[in-house]
């Protein structure tokens, strides 16, 4: 079997295991939907291939993902340099998420929180401010959840030992919630 051929049969076996997540996903969906549809926001951090992905799925709520609709708020707090910086190099990088969370957390908002490892202390902090704030949270986590697992509200892992095929499950995830959520948001 070529290279290309492994990396095809890893990623749609790791995608087929996705089929177990029908209940968090949907538990996942009523909570952002929940959020933005009461006038709410949404939070979201990752680390680098995950800041990424966090900030796609951000820009699909305050942008569209498929339907013209009206822009609901969702903040990418990886997406401003000038901040994350100023707070790792005051306070640590492990509280680059917590201190946004603090500053911009408000009732009702909900964190979406991205890891692949499940062990990200600044990814740990963000989600125990948010507990702590009263949030709901949604983590996209990966292998075994690693230490993150059973701080959110929901948990979407991506059980897999490949951090390329966990990245491409969480990318998956969220373009579904995207689909899950978009149709029953308010239009006006």
């Amino acid at each position: 079997m070529s290279f290309l051929e492994t990396a095809i049969e890893t990623a749609t076996e790791s995608l087929l295991r996705l089929r177990a997540l029908e209940g968090p996903m949907h538990e996942a969906a009523g909570i952002i939907l929940g959020c933005l549809g009461g006038g709410k926001k949404l939070l979201v951090c990752g680390n680098g291939g995950s800041a990424a992905d966090g900030a796609d799925f951000s820009t699909e709520f305050t942008c569209r993902f498929v339907n013209d609709r009206r822009p609901f708020p969702a903040l990418n707090l990886s997406g401003g340099g000038s901040l994350v910086t100023a707070i790792g190099n005051d306070y640590g990088f492990d509280e680059v998420f917590a201190r946004q969370v603090r500053a911009f957390a408000q009732t009702g908002d909900v964190l979406v929180a991205i890891t692949t490892s499940g062990n990200s202390k600044n990814i740990l902090r963000a989600l125990e401010e948010a507990k702590g704030r009263g949030l709901q949270t949604v983590a996209l986590l990966g292998r075994d959840g690693g230490k993150a697992k059973g701080l959110a509200t929901v948990e979407l892992i991506v059980s897999s030992p490949i951090t390329a095929r966990i990245q491409e499950g969480h990318k998956f995830l969220l373009h579904v919630l995207c689909e899950m959520i978009e149709g029953d948001l308010p239009r006006g």
